[in-house]
């Protein structure tokens, strides 16, 4: 299992292909001229800087350096200590001497390329050119210039190799004079260079811009017949289009008709290779029809508008375009999933047509999709029963590539032409935030895992598709609404949602989400995603606003203004208090914040007027609270039906270990299972757009699962209690009360949840680093659709701190005024003087609310005082059910050091592992100790209510001691101890303690 868990690769394996290719550079030329032209070269022309402009223009890599000499003595000399990739000859003397010179360099480094740049055309015989120098170019003062000849340097060089390897496409320049190549190369160059670019797929780091930058079509120029067709016959399966002069050299001599002749006998061989004849004498228009081929004027001003033309029309660079038969253009696209959406409605003769010509192989060769060519390129019609299957097994490569080409990869959402499947969209810039970078590690971890999706092909194993606005959209929304002030200001979390629901809206985001919802009509989850949120060390879980959206009205606009709302109500969510007093916790100031926005696709299947998935699930790599042979490191999850609300806020749940999902720990009995057997659940309700509770509550429903008996998850997860027998059968197919103990799935494994979740949880702690804690959802079909399983986020738990090792001996056990057996975290704590516990004899589980208000005052004191205390009292502590223990929030206790979770007769719950509150007292090293109602667990509330009172109200004291007490937990044993502080006898003896 661990060495399969791979973390490179995934699409990134596509690239793969791209490291090998250009393995040859050109990095150091040696320039032999004149002083005067080398002063020209580089004071008038400023050669170097343009040179380093035009790489960088051009997002090209390193830029070749160039290096002076003035005579041919000077360049041997050099040539004897330093390594050139390419010699360049101005000539200053005399035709001769600038060959021989070539020559000379030949002679003592054979094969080195040597290239004549002049400025003008020389008389200089063929014989004696080919045998000094390799090519001769008209120098203008053009640093274009320079930049093609090293390119195409390079791509003589490489061309073997890369078209063996990865088929990388070529096209041929038949051009026999100085003058018009060196018109003719820097514009090709720069046409494909820049065609390349704007095909790269958006949203891929640096690296791999570059890399697939040398999957561009190599250039090979020819100035003969001969070698010109040697070149044709080399490379014919790679041949991307074919440009050619009239008149140039064949067998020895000037041949008017060469270039006519030459492009026929390719015509003849390959019907589909686009041609282009180039000629000074515009009656050559004529013979170019008779090939058939493009024809251009060389002498015209538009040559270089004529020859984009042709590589963006003709060599697949552009849009795709769908022709009528009388050449009218009927359809065009600019992206894969645009071409597979006309491929669904194209009619027989055009998509012969286009099939016939290779029109299709050709675009994906020039969009770098090189894969995806090389399986459509040998396909012909005889090898399909008709051409509707030929359709749609193309429309299939199409989408299997599309699907592909996406997965793990960050894409910058473009509004024009953007794919509704891609798995992560990024609007804007800035950071993603830290719950994004956790939901695109999801992505990538998928992807480059490959051996997770054999293991279970029962399953399908994914994340919904993402949306992301960056930390740019925050910050352009804050400073156009002037609303910094924020940051300090004491303002009611009412008030800050109101401010941002009037604030106005950064126009570039809303037409981008107009484009998206034009695509886009699933419900959706806007949710918040900071800077620090999910962060490794200072996680703000569950701190900021989620909203749920319908995403169902009609009205595109409507939809929009929605989403727009929920937005800003994200963003709003920052300037709340519980974030504010977090960062207070944590000594980080609140401007220093800032807000990403994630837009979710929800997980889940419509009921009636309802959306829910059937399960959801908090899962967590380490468990905290092991029961029985469980162990920590074997992790835990919760799991309830609906939406996940009710795990996250810790209400009635199902918990169980990924290693014995048959062991359920609040289910001992039939009276244990039918009292916390989950009774309610979350849905979304449809047709309901208007968004207003502050606290991320909108849009759901909390409904009773007696209601949706009829459900598909109710009959696929419920089992059923049958009174007259005294027993709970695992099916829902018997009459009688459903109960939700997940048995189907836990027991008798429908779908592999839970060893799926262990090799999940497993592979996200060894990506991550340590501990994680992960949300989920499932997706439950009863017409045969595969299963879907839904990982929605990421994020590390705050491990124990191994590093300091904490004891407890069995003195201190005896001497405890408080011992857990299941004590949360590792730590030794000294200083604490003051105490709030919740008094056992005033308790009422009815009245938890005003507990928890009168703990939040107690608490607003202590924070303002510095005063760090231990708080203790019954139930389920930041349960969002007031009824299994004190409802409490991050603010009512943000001053808090050590929590102590007692039991009484009435309110006996199980912890509750997946809620946002645990996460964060793990995050802040907050203790949490739970005093259960086994052997070995002590709470001495004697000497609790005995200690004095600084303040006691309804239902809360506030104690302050005269001497600090020391809280001991060892992260090992899972052990945890209140000890008084030494030398004080008023502790309780053991045998009076025990629980």
């Amino acid at each position: 299992m661990e060495d399969k868990m791979t973390f490179l690769g995934g699409e990134s394996s596509r690239f793969n292909l791209y490291h090998d290719l250009m393995q040859i550079k050109v990095r150091d030329i040696l320039l032999i001229s004149s002083p005067y032209d080398a002063w020209v070269m580089e004071e008038d022309s400023r050669i170097s800087e343009r040179i380093v402009s035009e790489y960088r223009g051009l997002n090209l890599s390193r830029p070749p350096r160039l290096t002076w000499v003035s005579d041919i003595e000077e360049a041997l000399a050099l040539l004897d200590i330093r390594f050139f990739d390419m010699v360049i000859i101005m000539p200053h003397l005399t035709n001769m001497n600038c060959c021989s010179m070539g020559r000379r360099i030949k002679d003592k480094i054979p094969g080195i390329p040597v290239a004549m740049l002049a400025h003008k055309q020389l008389a200089v015989s063929d014989e004696e050119l080919c045998e000094g120098t390799d090519r001769q170019f008209v120098w203008s003062g053009d640093a274009e210039l320079l930049v093609a000849m090293v390119k195409n340097l390079e791509d003589l060089l490489n061309v073997e190799h890369d078209t063996r390897e990865v088929g990388i496409r070529v096209i041929i320049v038949v051009e026999d004079s100085p003058r018009y190549l060196a018109s003719l190369l820097p514009i090709l160059y720069k046409e494909l260079v820049r065609q390349t670019q704007a095909l790269i797929e958006e949203g891929l780091n640096s690296e791999h811009r570059l890399l697939t930058m040398r999957a561009r079509p190599k250039i090979l120029t020819a100035r003969t017949y001969e070698e010109a067709l040697g070149l044709f016959r080399k490379y014919e399966p790679y041949i991307l289009g074919v440009l050619s002069d009239v008149r140039f050299p064949r067998m020895g001599r000037l041949d008017g008709d060469a270039g006519i002749d030459l492009l026929k006998e390719i015509k003849s061989l390959r019907e589909d290779i686009p041609l282009l004849l180039g000629s000074n004498e515009p009656e050559n228009r004529e013979r170019a029809a008779t090939i058939p081929a493009d024809f251009v004027d060389k002498n015209s001003p538009e040559l270089m508008s004529t020859v984009r033309r042709f590589v963006v029309d003709h060599l697949g660079f552009g849009d795709f375009v769908v022709r009528d038969l009388e050449d009218n253009e009927i359809a065009r696209a600019g992206s894969l999933y645009a071409l597979e959406r006309i491929l669904c409605n194209i009619p027989e003769e055009l998509f012969i047509r286009h099939c016939r010509r290779n029109d299709f192989s050709r675009w994906f060769y020039a969009r770098t999709e090189i894969s995806l060519a090389n399986k459509i390129r040998p396909l012909k019609e005889t090898d399909f029963p008709d051409w509707e299957t030929h359709r749609r097994h193309l429309i299939g490569l199409i989408r299997e590539r599309r699907m592909q080409r996406q997965q793990g990869v960050i894409v910058s959402f473009n509004p024009k032409d953007f794919d509704p499947d891609t798995d992560f969209l990024k609007i804007g810039s800035g950071s993603l935030g830290g719950k994004a970078r956790g939901i695109a590690f999801i992505c990538s971890m998928l992807t480059r895992n490959k051996w997770l999706h054999e293991k279970y092909p029962e399953m399908i194993i994914s994340a919904p598709r993402t949306l992301t606005i960056g930390t740019s959209g925050f910050d352009d929304f804050m400073e156009m609404n002037d609303l910094s002030y924020l940051a300090t200001a004491d303002v009611e979390d009412a008030k800050v949602a109101e401010i941002f629901k009037e604030a106005y809206f950064p126009g570039w985001i809303e037409a981008q989400l107009w484009a998206y919802l034009q695509e886009v009509r699933y419900p959706l989850s806007v949710r918040s995603s900071s800077l620090l949120e999910d962060a490794q060390y200072q996680a703000y879980a569950g701190l900021y606003s989620t909203y749920m959206i319908s995403n169902d009205h009609p009205d595109i606009e409507q939809r929009l203004q929605q989403l727009v709302s929920a937005i800003k109500l994200v963003w709003a969510s920052t300037y709340y208090k519980a974030p504010k007093s977090f960062s207070q916790r944590v000594n980080q100031r609140t401007d220093e914040e800032k807000m990403g926005v994630i837009i979710q696709e929800m997980v889940g299947q419509r009921y009636g007027e309802h959306f829910f998935p059937a399960i959801s699930g908090v899962g967590q790599s380490y468990n905290y609270y092991p029961f029985g042979k469980m162990k920590p490191e074997h992790g835990v999850a919760t799991i309830a039906m609906g939406i996940g609300k009710s795990v996250v806020d810790g209400e009635q749940c199902i918990r169980f270990s990924p290693r014995y999902p048959k062991i359920l720990p609040q289910c001992p009995t039939l009276a244990d299972s039918l009292k916390n057997a989950q009774t309610s659940f979350y849905a979304l309700k449809m047709h309901n757009g208007d968004i207003r509770d502050i606290r991320g509550n909108a849009n759901l429903e909390k409904l009773n699962i007696a209601d949706f008996e009829d459900s598909g998850p109710v009959r696929m997860l419920a089992s059923t209690y049958l009174p007259d027998e005294g027993r709970i059968r695992d099916t829902a197919h018997a009459a009688g009360p459903k109960v939700i103990l997940f048995a189907p799935v836990l027991k008798h494994k429908i779908i592999p949840l839970a060893p799926m979740l262990g090799d999940v949880l497993r592979l996200a702690e060894k990506g991550m680093g340590g501990p994680v804690e992960m949300e989920f959802a499932v997706n439950l079909y009863e017409d045969g659709r595969m299963p879907e399983f839904n990982l929605l986020q990421l994020r590390p738990m705050s491990a124990r701190a191994d590093l300091n090792q904490v004891s407890i001996s069995t003195e201190e056990v005896d001497k405890a005024v408080c011992v857990s057996t299941h004590a949360l975290g590792n730590a030794e704590k000294t200083g604490i003087e003051d105490i709030l516990f919740v008094r056992p004899d005033s308790f009422d589980v009815a009245k938890t609310r005003n507990i928890a208000r009168e703990i939040a005052s107690l608490n607003g004191a202590l924070v303002k005082q510095g005063r760090k205390y231990l708080l203790a009292g019954p139930g389920r502590w930041g349960s969002a059910d007031h009824w299994l223990g004190i409802p409490v929030e991050w603010p009512d206790i943000s001053g808090v050091s050590v929590i102590v979770e007692t039991s009484t007769e009435s309110l006996k719950v199980e912890p509750s592992q997946g809620s946002h509150f645990f996460h964060n007292i793990t995050t802040l090293g907050i203790n949490y100790l739970m005093v259960l109602d086994k052997p070995g667990n002590v709470m001495d509330w004697d000497w609790f209510t005995s200690q004095p009172a600084a303040e006691a109200g309804e239902f809360v004291s506030h104690v302050r001691l005269p001497a600090p007490i020391t809280v001991k937990v060892d992260g090992r044993s899972s052990q945890g101890v209140v000890l008084p502080a030494k030398g004080s006898n008023d502790y309780c003896l053991l045998h009076e303690c025990v629980v």
